[in-house]
């Protein structure tokens, strides 16, 4: 099949990309890209389909380099992560990904209704992830833009189950575009810990970081900073943040409960959980 050239102005209902994918239309914002709906012709699958157009890379090399570091996604067998169904080389410098269509809505769909979830629905979504983040970082692999967009969870309380979107897309284009070489944060401010604003790649403990900040804000209806500005978040971001019932007084929050979360998101990495199973097995004890 000869390569195909496509920019995010050709992804249009009813176009056929690679002689496979029907595009429905567009269904969220990614964090570099429109992700649409499409069905596969393989399978009559519903799916999502991401377009990395060739401006976004410096080159071949770059897209070859961000391909590479996407095709492990494939293999990560997880209920927490939305899988890899392929990954397409439409030309040189153009690629897509195309990975299974989320569940439900998304976490900040969520939020943006109720303002918070109920302790039983921040244990049921911090446990389940973190479960689906031991099996990605078992392969060495980083999400590493964990926020309320890149979470879809279906169900309420203590059956709410979240998925991961987005999988490997931050953590491939920092290492593809040598991203810390020129200090420059790749990731969202708001729950990115302060490492990655001097040019840190994703790691374990960055991934454990969004996931404590996002339970913050699920608990509380507010996120442990005040700060809005990114000069603000980074200065607030090199203190540890503060007691939930300082950031809502209005909110009843007990104290282990408190500290689980907030451990995850203290501004010294080394004082942070080791690893996801770590925080997992802090949040279990809680339920």
């Amino acid at each position: 099949m000869p390569a195909e050239s496509l920019t995010l102005f050709d992804i249009v209902p009813g176009r056929v990309i690679a002689d496979r994918f029907t595009v429905i239309g567009p269904n969220r914002q990614g964090g570099f890209s429109t992700a649409f709906e499409v069905t596969d012709a393989k399978d009559g699958a519903r799916c999502e389909f991401q377009l990395f157009p060739a401006g976004l890379f410096e080159g071949d090399d770059q897209a070859g380099h961000f391909c590479e570091r996407l095709r492990p996604w494939a293999e990560a067998e997880s209920d927490a992560i939305v899988g890899v169904r392929d990954i397409l080389e439409l030309d040189a410098h153009t690629l897509a990904l195309v990975t299974e269509f989320p569940v439900g809505e998304s976490l900040r769909a969520r939020l943006t209704r109720e303002k918070l979830v109920t302790r039983d629905e921040v244990l049921a979504i911090g446990t389940r992830l973190l479960e689906g983040l031991e099996q990605v970082h078992a392969k060495g692999l980083f999400h590493g833009d964990i926020k309320p967009n890149t979470i879809w969870v279906d169900g309420t309380g203590e059956d709410a189950q979240p998925q991961l979107v987005d999988g490997g897309v931050t953590s491939a284009l920092w290492t593809a575009k040598d991203l810390g070489a020129r200090t420059a944060l790749i990731g969202t401010p708001f729950y990115a810990p302060v490492e990655q604003f001097g040019g840190d790649a994703p790691d374990v403990r960055s991934d454990i970081y969004n996931v404590a900040a996002v339970l913050y804000e699920c608990a509380v209806g507010v996120l442990p900073w005040a700060a809005k500005t990114f000069l603000e978040v980074f200065q607030a971001k090199l203190l540890d943040p503060k007691p939930m019932r300082e950031r809502a007084r209005d909110i009843e929050v007990d104290a282990e409960f408190d500290e689980a979360i907030r451990k995850g998101c203290f501004a010294d990495r080394n004082r942070r959980y080791a690893s996801a199973a770590e925080f997992r097995a802090a949040l279990e004890r809680l339920k």
